[in-house]
């Protein structure tokens, strides 16, 4: 029997704090990426800059860390999403999921450290971000390219599955599985709530919003549901302009018309973090319930679902079996 094929799956993530010590150095950085904190003459002011923001914002964050158990689930989560990968593509391949956080451990340093010692025979580049942007795969890759030097084996690349079949059918299930425990569903105002952009990039060709938009756009078809929708956006920082209308605004525009039940649905997300578990379940829902929302839901995020599992394993045996070993999105 012929041996099997080692392949390296890497998933690139945001990251996040796993404890409360860890708050501001995850913000420094963030706030040092050149793809955050971008402004003519910023190679000399981002270090500096950064520290002044993380030290800023650090204690109210760090609060709100505490409200949620104390730190960032994501890198357990996204373990568990790489554990039931492995076991998803173990009939056709000896898979290993390697873990590269953006901002927090395991860093892609740590990832590529301990590639280096795997001796595989191929490896997949697979963002846990559905949609692409310049600010989160883009800069994910970007990182990856500066770090990762080996020319030894074939590398793979998967920029975006925002419109994959079995991604929209695991979002579809989740929101059926929300609806499906509140009273009268179909009087429920539908808000597909994705993380924000600043119009900047948009406007340098960012394909984010509009992939947001498809997205969107296929979940209601398939889902089939008359209930009435809206698209907007969260977790807007600084004072640039940010893609538009907010979560906040969505909200209070809501409950101004009179609508009493609401269902939000954290499109862009695929693990529970701060923006899902404080931003949404705990400073949205109670904005709602101060303006006279009476019913207030979330979607929970894919997790580890296993239409999303088998949605990530089709795109790894799609890569794998790709003649090309370098995609525009690495480069």
């Amino acid at each position: 029997m012929a041996e099997r094929k080692k392949l390296g799956i890497v998933l690139f993530q945001l990251g996040g704090p796993d404890n409360l010590d860890a708050v501001e150095p995850f913000l420094y950085n963030l706030f040092c990426d050149p793809d955050i904190i971008k402004f003519p003459g910023a190679w000399l002011a981002r270090k500096p800059l950064a520290w002044w923001i993380a030290r800023r914002r650090s204690k109210i964050a760090a609060a709100h860390y505490a409200e949620i158990g104390g730190g960032s689930p994501i890198r357990e989560l996204t373990e568990r999403q790489g554990r039931a990968l492995e076991r998803a593509l173990s009939s056709q391949f000896d898979a290993r999921v390697f873990i590269a956080m953006r901002y927090w451990r395991p860093l892609t340093s740590d990832a590529i450290a301990e590639i280096e010692k795997a001796h595989l025979d191929e490896l997949v580049l697979l963002p846990l971000y559905p949609h692409y942007s310049l600010a989160t795969t883009g800069s994910s890759f970007r990182e990856w390219k500066r770090l990762y030097r080996s020319q030894k084996i074939p590398v793979r690349v998967i920029e975006q599955f925002h419109d994959h079949p079995l991604y929209i059918a695991a979002l579809i299930e989740k929101i059926e599985l929300g609806l499906a425990t509140i009273n009268n569903p179909a009087e429920v105002h539908l808000i597909f709530s994705a993380h924000g952009l600043p119009l900047s990039l948009v406007e340098r060709g960012d394909p984010y919003p509009a992939q947001i938009e498809a997205t969107v756009r296929l979940v209601r078809e398939g889902g089939g549901w008359r209930n009435p929708h809206t698209l907007c956006y969260q977790s807007r920082v600084g004072r640039q302009k940010w893609l538009e209308p907010s979560l906040t605004a969505t909200i209070e525009k809501l409950a101004g018309e009179g609508v009493k039940r609401v269902s939000v649905i954290p499109v862009s997300f695929v693990t529970e973090h701060i923006e899902t578990l404080h931003e949404i379940n705990i400073e949205a829902r109670a904005q709602a319930r101060a303006l006279g929302i009476e019913e207030f839901t979330m979607m929970l995020a894919l997790n580890d679902s296993p239409k999303f599992i088998a949605a990530l394993a089709e795109l790894v045996l799609r890569a794998a079996r790709a003649e090309n070993t370098v995609a525009t999105a690495a480069k």
